[in-house]
């Protein structure tokens, strides 16, 4: 009889079964097992007037997986629960116990914040009794959310046709129309700044202007810079040069919120895809040697490294880059920060990102070189510059000129990829020197109204606001665009950086909430009640008094809305529907406005514009075929949906290139890969996997992202992985479903 132990995901089961040994067995929940049902009042799955009792349901996609697991239990000496090391880790550990029947006063909850064996093996020599106080502050916060999510959701529906409303992504929305509202009420104003253009022989410098008569320069308009300019006559002293070596600190390791930012802005990554490589990483990569745990774990609020680990990377930057380069360990103590483990770093600093670039794919590769420099920098010692600031003086005006030059380059040894260093030289110059060949220039300027919210901005105001957690900051970001709330684009052509613009629709909710929900929907009432979730988590306070306190707040609003707020009816067309005589309306859908029946869900028929009908007819049912738009653009498929479900495939056969294969003697087919690119390959794939190589291989290297899926296969044969992709892709979608804190 073997030793069970459970983890989310199936990907790191096997590694973290080599760990451990043959008297083990690892395996999966691939997630959450159940979750709250959608029966009893309100479908809410939670007796409210029961101490707010939740009602549990096993979800159907995971019916087999907990009968399996039951079967394992039962033939198993010691179950262990190993889910991952945060609230929801601890909930689902809970669930498990729960549903499999498990002792849980018994120590059989592990901990462990990477997957490497060292890790692993100190995470079994010490279990712990499963956090009930974690556990019951994770399902106050599933409960707030689906209380609110539920909720207003419906109102908001019935109501103004908007799709949903959440804990934390309508307060998240209201920011952003809050800041489109700033841009709106902006007012543009003129200013002017005046630079002195110093020639010094060869050399030549800026200095700008800081201070008139004695007052810091503020200039309206040209008619006060010219009389500025026309005051300045005479010789420009250099009055004062203050000499200075300054200090630059490196940042502290990344925490989750930190890692987005950071990887949107450097690696032009949105924060969803930042989170799936991130856990990809973690849960373990082929390296050559076997399965590795690159990073530790994502999700985390703390910038705290352990002991064990800044000793390994303070030894190891002395020996690659020299003793003067050694830092010191730093740490911020965040007031919103769980603290729960370390910052998320790299597992093992002598593995460098160029010995593994090879097994990663290009993102995977980006985001590893990132968390790498990071980890190494933050320990590394501050960069030093040589700062001089020139004070020159003219009558009544004060110019200064400021110089840095590099002299070591500290943490930027390995961080000077995503943070540069400019050097600003200035000539050699003595106090009481006068400059002869000066130029006043006036330059006119306009005040620029705030900056909308890029991803990595807006994740930063959550953080900084204490609203929500980093963990669930792509999900928000994901639902408020999927919702059709906030479009994230560029601004204009040239702008490299996208931002979110509140749709119409984000606009009307928005307003709608804060018209009735004012008291709830706010940043202060959302970060407060962060911090009564933090205080449940601790044994500090008492989830049913908090939920019922909620609640008795929330509930008043809700009929209020109910009662006064405005229902919004269905634009007419002034045209009756063919079907059953009601008449036509314009709709609002998922991809755009539509025309469909007033008298929906009795009569479903949905008109479909001229333009997009086809002169072809279904294979299947002999029922017209219609031009219809998804999220991956536009199809044609049958109009008689969801009757029938036929979909009209745009792929064209392979085209032969009249040579045939040098191994199976098949012919050579053209193919397309599932990133775009062209290939030559045998047409008796999967059989056949060759492929022809081009004659004139490219210098350089060939991207990752950018291999053909037969290029793929062939290296994957080579390195002998076997997951299958149908495995993995189901695995990694159950696994975003379950560790983001959705809101309904």
């Amino acid at each position: 009889m073997k030793k069970l132990v459970i983890v989310e995901s199936p990907s790191k089961s096997k590694t973290i079964e080599k760990y451990l040994g043959s008297d083990f067995q690892v395996v999966s929940s691939k997630g959450h097992i159940r979750d709250l049902a959608t029966s009893g009042k309100g479908g809410l799955g939670i007796d409210v007037d029961n101490n707010f009792e939740p009602t549990y349901k096993i979800s159907k996609e995971k019916k087999a997986t907990v009968k399996e697991l039951k079967a394992l239990a039962k033939k198993s000496d010691e179950v262990y629960l190993a889910s991952d090391p945060d609230r929801e880790g601890e909930a689902i550990a809970w669930h498990l116990a729960d549903e499999l029947g498990l002792d849980q006063d018994k120590q059989n909850r592990i901990i462990f914040h990477e997957i490497t064996k060292p890790a692993v093996i100190e995470a079994f020599e010490n279990p712990r009794k499963i956090d009930q106080d974690l556990v019951k502050s994770q399902e106050t916060r599933r409960i707030l959310d689906r209380i609110i999510g539920f909720r207003l959701s419906t109102l908001l529906r019935s109501k103004i046709k908007s799709k949903s409303a959440g804990r934390v992504q309508s307060v998240a929305l209201h920011l952003i129309i809050e800041r489109e509202n700033e841009i709106r009420a902006f007012i543009q104003e003129e200013y002017w700044t005046i630079d002195a253009l110093v020639n010094k022989k060869n050399d030549s410098f800026v200095a700008e202007l800081k201070k008139y008569k004695g007052k810091t320069a503020k200039i309206a308009n040209q008619e006060q810079s010219d009389a500025i300019i026309a005051s300045c006559t005479g010789d420009y002293v250099v009055q004062s040069i203050d000499k200075k070596v300054k200090k630059k600190a490196s940042k502290l390791p990344f925490t989750t919120s930190s890692l987005q930012q950071e990887a949107s802005t450097k690696l032009n990554f949105s924060a969803k895809k930042t989170m799936s490589t991130a856990q990809k990483l973690y849960e373990g990569i082929e390296i050559g040697t076997g399965v590795e745990g690159l990073i530790s774990y994502m999700r985390t609020d703390s910038t705290r490294l352990s002991e064990v680990f800044t000793g390994s990377a303070l030894a190891y930057i002395e020996s690659t880059y020299g003793k003067e380069y050694v830092g010191s360990v730093r740490q911020k103590k965040d007031a919103n920060s769980q603290d729960a483990h370390e910052a998320c770093r790299v597992t093992d600093v002598n593995r460098t990102p160029e010995s593994i670039k090879s097994y990663l794919t290009a993102d995977q590769y980006k985001l590893y070189k990132l968390i790498y420099a990071r980890t190494l920098a933050s320990l590394m010692a501050p960069a030093k510059s040589d700062s001089m600031v020139v004070q020159i003086v003219n009558n009544d005006a004060q110019f200064n000129a400021t110089g840095s030059v590099l002299t070591f380059d500290g943490y930027l040894k390995v961080y000077k990829d995503y943070e540069s260093s400019k050097d600003e030289v200035l000539p050699v110059l003595e106090e009481g020197e006068i400059l002869n060949d000066v130029k006043l220039e006036g330059k006119q300027h306009f005040t620029e109204p705030p900056k909308r919210y890029s991803e990595a901005r807006l994740i930063k105001e959550l953080e900084e606001q204490g609203i929500g957690r980093p963990s669930t900051y792509a999900m928000i970001i994901d639902t408020l665009q999927a919702r059709g709330y906030a479009d994230l684009r560029k601004p204009t052509e040239t702008t490299k950086t996208k931002v979110f613009f509140p749709t119409e629709q984000g606009e009307l909710t928005d307003k709608k909430l804060q018209e009735f929900f004012s008291d709830i929907i706010n940043v202060k009432y959302t970060a407060a009640m962060e911090n009564e979730l933090d205080e449940i988590a601790e044994g500090q306070k008492d989830y049913v008094k908090e939920l019922r306190k909620f609640y008795d707040r929330f509930e008043p609003l809700l009929q209020e809305a109910y009662d006064k707020m405005e229902k919004i009816e269905a634009e007419k067309t002034g045209e009756m529907c063919p079907e059953c005589g009601h008449e036509l309306v314009i709709r609002k859908g998922r991809y755009g406005d539509f025309v469909a029946c007033s008298n929906y869900p009795e009569c479903k028929y949905v008109k479909q514009d001229e333009e997009d009908k086809i002169d072809e007819t279904c294979p299947k049912c002999g029922g017209p075929l219609v031009k219809k738009r998804g999220r991956f653009g536009e199809f044609y498929a049958c109009a008689n949906y969801p009757e029938c479900k036929y979909i009209k495939s745009d792929r064209q056969p392979p085209k032969e290139t009249g040579e045939m294969c040098p191994e199976c003697g098949k012919p050579l087919v053209e193919r397309k890969s599932r990133y775009g690119k062209m290939f030559v390959g045998c047409s008796g794939y999967p059989k056949c996997r060759y492929i022809k190589k081009e004659e004139k291989p490219k210098d350089e290297e060939v991207d990752a992202t950018a291999k053909s899926e037969a290029e793929e296969v062939v290296e994957t044969k080579a390195k002998k992985k076997t997951t299958k992709k149908a495995t993995t892709k189901k695995t990694t979608k159950a696994k975003e479903a379950s560790r983001t804190e959705s809101e309904e």
